[in-house]
């Protein structure tokens, strides 16, 4: 790495250098000539007025620098055309996609970066550009949604905080959907200037105690109500209700299990532990119909998975809910001893091959199911 010490031009400070020393400079290699470039481009950004457009030589001269300069000069490059309402648009550009440290200062002030421009950088540059353009002030409702269909935390994050930018009421719901996965969400979210008292009650459903508060003072909401809402959903699983006396008909059981997963997934109290704890209890219809709610799967199919010669369907379905695959093998006894010893042990244990993403977990279960629900189809 090349170090750029900046020494005094022999010019009169303050002159700024003409255009035909420039471009000479820029196709010049040696130290003293990157100096002196360096230099003259910190002279011409001071001197040049902050309307009208550069003559095509000075656009070449920013390019041509721009491409050839060490790290350390376009980093002063950057900083100095970061305020600039003049500087060339393809070398911002150019900027705006460099290393992040080089980046930063333009995509969080240059007022020559377009939506179109944002876009590019939030599709091609990595994590730290999107964050840096996700904290740019007022950023538009357009770039707004492009940060939020790309889900990425630390970005929705970054949005979350800029006060300025122009989130749509759409918008807005889907951070407060976000944040029932995304915990950092939720505090910068409650305070939001945009939060609408609808969403403030959905967002009540999974923040913790001291963010209810908030919500309750800011907002008029009925914090007794849906307190309760919450507990009668949690404590419905961890207390199982008290059976009634005589014996409960099947189809009956099976509705009350369905009708306590619909309440647990609407109150975001719905999870992948609930499944283990429902056949520990011995409830095969509760863990049933909460890996359909979970999975996005029928209940037919779960229970032909159950039902199979083998367990790799059942697998693919536990693995696409979060379950983990050293958990399963206890699962898949437990099943056993609540299912007439289904499904089977036919074929290889298809968990000792090695981790699977939870997306390829549900491709592979509904692979084997088939789409007609009908026997259980050999996995290509």
């Amino acid at each position: 790495m090349v170090l750029v010490q900046l020494v005094p031009a022999s010019r009169t400070a303050g002159a700024a250098p003409r255009p035909s020393e420039l471009l000479a400079l820029a196709h010049n290699s040696s130290i003293e000539a990157r100096q002196r470039l360096l230099l003259g481009v910190v002279a011409l950004c001071d001197a040049c007025p902050p309307s009208g457009e550069l003559s095509p030589v000075l656009s070449e001269i920013f390019l041509t620098l721009a491409r050839q300069a060490e790290r350390e000069v376009r980093k002063v490059l950057s900083e100095r055309l970061a305020h600039a309402e003049w500087a060339p648009a393809a070398l911002v550009n150019v900027l705006a996609l460099d290393e992040i440290e080089i980046a930063r200062p333009i995509l969080e002030r240059s007022p020559i970066l377009q939506d179109e421009d944002l876009l590019r950088v939030l599709i091609e540059a990595s994590l730290e550009h999107q964050i840096a353009v996700a904290r740019r002030p007022r950023i538009s409702g357009r770039v707004a949604d492009a940060v939020i269909d790309q889900a990425e935390p630390a970005v929705l994050m970054a949005l979350t905080t800029n006060r300025t930018a122009e989130i749509s009421a759409e918008g807005v719901r889907r951070l407060v959907e976000h944040s029932r996965r995304i915990a950092a969400l939720r505090g910068p979210l409650t305070r939001h200037p945009l939060l609408t008292e609808a969403l403030a009650e959905q967002l009540y459903q999974w923040v913790g105690t001291a963010l209810r508060q908030a919500i309750a003072a800011r907002f008029t909401v009925d914090e007794q109500a849906l307190g309760a809402a919450v507990y009668d959903a949690v404590e419905g699983v961890i207390r199982p209700p008290v059976p009634e006396e005589g014996p409960v008909d099947q189809g009956d059981r099976d509705e009350m299990e369905r009708r306590l997963i619909d309440k647990l997934q609407s109150a975001g109290q719905l999870r992948a532990g609930l499944l283990i704890r429902a056949v520990r209890e011995k409830r095969l219809s509760l863990f049933e119909h909460g890996l359909s709610a979970l999975g996005g799967f029928t209940v037919g199919q779960v229970r032909t998975a159950l039902s199979a010669p083998t367990p790799e369907a059942l697998y693919y379905a536990c693995a696409a809910v979060g379950i983990d695959r050293a958990v399963f093998p206890t699962l898949l006894v437990e099943l056993r001893k609540l299912n007439e010893s289904l499904p089977g042990d036919r074929g290889e244990p298809v968990w000792l091959r090695g981790a699977l993403s939870q997306g390829s977990a549900a491709r592979a279960f509904k692979v084997l199911i088939g789409a007609d629900h009908g026997e259980l189809q050999t996995a290509v």
